[in-house]
């Protein structure tokens, strides 16, 4: 029987609850929310005369904590406009509903005589064949289940959320003892498709496989920390982006998640695994448990490791907790003589034969930390997992690790790896022994364009389950390459499809970029049947080269700047009417001209976390690359339809006027960046250039024939000018913006009310592209303009002035 989620039923609504009903929400799914019935008035509910029995008053704790979720920062939610999926209750008066959905989750408080509680009364009304799983993050599922019926029991398994729900991939499943195993493939199933994460399948011990290795990491290096004197500067320096961690790298995420729930998670362990040959790192040092005792448990309480304060002038300034002293400072710089030598090394995975052979206290601090992960990780298997694959995936998805532990292992060398154990003390695994005797230098490779891992029990490289959906670039870079510039390579997918990836720092667009696409699309047009733009990276694109732009600026080569504009504009129209589908597939930030390529793509299959918006306000100019044209040709788009005309060209104008950047590929429908009915989301990124190729396919098979060019594009010249002048006037004058501000406004009101036409007019979109483009060229001219490109290049912030 297949089955179908359409509703489900969360109990708990708080941090984690409200945020899992959110991700469920953002996915189409109906849900219910519910709490427990406060036992109390508070002093608002008195001053109303409200009663216990008033309904407001019953469910008052799940709203007040599915309010709190919807206005946190990230959001939990796609779109504001999705809450209405959820529906909100009490566990007194609406537990009976559960009856109606097809998957009840658990998302209570850690205490195991709570939950079972819960679960009693939840088995009252379930109906049979219903999945029910808790999100639970250490405890044994043998004791919750404990008493259930064989139904309940047949369909119980954990399903853990990694925090924020949203953001974080990692979806660990853990089958009951007694849980069909229908029912876990179908969990695993689910996660990935239809949550958009990283599933990962975990045996029922200690914190699973994420937490049992990341705070593993975390716990050891406090103890490499004080042993080594190390500042909490430099370590956060030296666990950051430079090995492919997020920016908040240790310390800064500590505070974020909090140290409670940090030291909470490490007890568990310690108390709970007492075979653990290196349960030692689990015991919580004294400086942890100083900073417990003092409430300095991070952002929650508004001091941590690092605690931020304002002087007497309002001005923000961060502090950072000594170490010794345990007092607050002013933080330090942190420099290390071997993170120079790897400034010119852009792969993350080169860097690590590097970091380990440091010869100053980094490379110190490497070999000692690393070192004791690689024994940590050899000795979890098979306790945790029986697949190695599955701690990588546990790592990356649910700590943001570019490379889990066996990966970074791959990248030091294997035997690189032992001798750096064995250096630090640690016994290396018997199977990591027999491995290198039996010549396997790797534990993964590539083959056909899939990756295998070495299998112990096999003894040999087993191809990872799972690929089939997935389009792994990295995998078939190599082999399957058509053609390659500076910036940007094309590859053959099969099936007639280019793929174009870009591969310029941040992935801007510059000159080498431009040359690719058109490049691209030649060989598309001659020998394929259609053309993806997309790639794997951190970012889709940040944009446009703006370095190039301000030097051709401040040179004063315009001719030159304009025919670099042109061919921008002209690359674009190439993606809109070439002989053969263009798809874009964008993913994280959008920006300038990232976003151009998908506004004249045929059609755009975007991550749900795709971070959209025309920016180009920010240094001082209007879209340049046809974005400017483009809003303006889609309001034009909309008229037609009998909307207000003036109201639909303005939203577009304030959408590039206030630099608007989409907080999801849905939101980007709502600002028009994105069209309903053409293009689509994707809520798994591992699946997106898979899904743009079956898209790119049908779209050919369809018989794709290249589109007429534009010729009925309706402006309303002075019609709508004149209105955007005198709105830009009194936002001046009321010193909303700026002169300059006001000076960038009124030219690209001048390009979308097609200039200052007397009446309605049908234009082409070559008359919009030039008038595009001389405003950009004009704008370019500007001191003002150039002083803000030049600061967005030395800080990589926007200036206003």
């Amino acid at each position: 029987m297949t089955r179908r989620i359409k509703k489900v039923a969360i109990v708990g609504s708080g941090i984690m609850g409200s945020g899992i009903a959110c991700h469920f929400a953002n996915i189409g799914v109906e849900v219910l929310l519910l709490d427990i019935v406060p036992r109390e008035l508070n002093d608002k509910e008195k001053a109303k005369g409200l009663t216990l029995e008033d309904k407001v008053v019953r469910n008052r704790l799940v709203n007040d904590a599915l309010t709190a979720s919807l206005k946190s920062k990230p959001s939990p939610i796609y779109s504001k406009k999705f809450a209405e999926r959820i529906t909100t209750g009490n566990l007194e008066d609406d537990i009976a509903k559960v009856a109606d959905v097809d998957w009840i989750m658990e998302v209570v408080v850690e205490r195991l005589d709570i939950k079972k509680i819960v679960f009693e009364k939840l088995e009252k009304y379930r109906t049979p064949g219903t999945l029910i799983t808790s999100n639970t993050s250490g405890i044994p599922i043998k004791f919750m289940n404990e008493g259930r019926s064989e139904d309940f029991q047949k369909h119980f398994a954990v399903t853990h959320f990694f925090n924020p729900p949203r953001y974080l991939k990692l979806f660990e499943v853990v089958p009951g003892p007694n849980c069909d195993p229908a029912v876990t493939d179908f969990l695993m199933e689910y996660g990935d498709k239809f949550l958009g994460k990283t599933s990962v399948l975990a045996k029922d011990t200690p914190a699973f496989i994420g937490n049992r290795i990341g705070i593993f990491g975390i716990m050891s290096l406090f103890h490499v920390v004080k042993d080594m004197g190390l500042t909490i500067e430099e370590v956060d320096k030296l666990t950051g982006p430079v090995i492919g961690r997020p920016k908040s790298a240790t310390f800064r995420t500590i505070d974020v998640v909090g140290l409670d729930t940090l030291v909470h998670t490490a007890n568990g362990v310690k108390d709970n695994c007492p075979n653990d040959e290196m349960r030692d790192q689990f015991v919580i040092p004294d400086f942890v448990n100083h900073m417990m005792e003092n409430k300095m448990l991070g952002s929650k309480t508004k001091q941590g490791f690092y605690k931020m304060t304002k002087d007497a002038n309002g001005k923000r300034n961060i502090l950072s907790l000594d170490l010794n002293t345990l007092e607050y400072r002013e933080k330090k710089s942190a420099k290390f003589a071997t993170l120079e030598l790897t400034k010119t090394i852009d792969n993350v995975t080169d860097r690590f034969k590097v970091l380990v052979a440091g010869k100053d206290k980094a490379g110190e601090f490497y070999r000692k930390s690393f070192g004791a992960m690689f024994a940590y990780v050899q000795n979890r298997i098979p306790e945790i997992s029986d697949e190695l694959y599955r701690i990588d995936d546990g790592l990356r998805a649910g700590f943001g690790w570019e490379h889990g532990p066996f990966q970074i292992w791959d990248a030091v060398g294997i035997a690189k790896g032992v001798e750096i154990m064995k250096a630090e003390g640690h016994a290396v695994a018997s199977w990591v022994t027999e491995m290198l005797e039996k010549g396997e230098t790797s534990f993964y490779s590539v083959k056909d364009g899939a990756t295998y891992y070495y299998d112990i029990p096999a003894k040999a490289q087993v191809k990872k389950p799972g690929q089939d959906s997935f389009i792994i670039l990295d995998n078939i870079r190599k082999s399957n390459e058509v053609w390659k510039n500076s910036g940007a390579v094309i590859e053959d997918l099969g099936d007639g499809i280019l793929n174009l990836e870009f591969q310029s720092k941040m992935n801007t667009i510059g000159g080498d970029v431009l040359a690719a696409v058109n490049k691209a699309i030649d060989l598309a047009e001659t020998n394929y049947q259609g053309l993806i733009v997309g790639n794997q990276a951190a970012n889709f694109s940040v944009g446009a080269n703006i370095g190039m732009i301000f030097m051709m600026a401040a040179e004063q080569e315009y001719t030159e700047l304009n025919q670099a504009i042109k061919y921008f504009q002209d690359t674009m129209m190439r993606m809109r009417y070439s002989a053969i589908p263009t798809i874009s597939a964008p993913h994280g930030m959008a920006l300038g001209g990232g976003c151009e390529i998908s506004l004249h793509a045929d059609k755009v299959v975007a991550a749900a976390e795709t971070y959209m918006g025309l920016v180009e306000f920010g240094v001082g100019v209007i879209p340049g690359g046809g974005g400017s044209k483009e809003m303006a040709l889609r309001a034009s788009d909309t008229f037609r339809k009998g909307d207000v005309q003036l109201n639909v060209l303005q939203e577009n104008f304030l959408t590039i006027g206030t630099a608007k950047v989409a907080t999801s590929a849905y939101e980007a429908f709502d600002l028009g960046l994105l069209q309903k009915g053409k293009d689509v989301v994707v809520v798994n990124k591992d699946r997106q250039i898979a899904v743009a190729k079956k898209h790119a396919i049908l779209m050919a098979e369809a018989g794709y024939t290249q589109p007429a060019t534009r010729n009925d594009v309706l402006v309303l010249g002075k019609q709508a000018l004149g209105a955007f002048m005198v709105a830009t006037d009194s936002m001046q004058a009321s010193r909303f913006i700026s002169e300059h501000d006001q000076k960038i406004a009124n030219k690209l009101a001048y390009v979308m009310a097609g200039g200052d036409l007397s009446e309605p007019t049908k234009v082409s979109e070559q008359y919009l592209l030039d008038l595009e483009r001389e405003a950009f060229l004009s704008l370019c001219t500007e001191r003002k303009t150039l002083e803000r490109i030049q600061h967005m290049l030395k800080t990589g912030k926007p200036l206003r002035n």
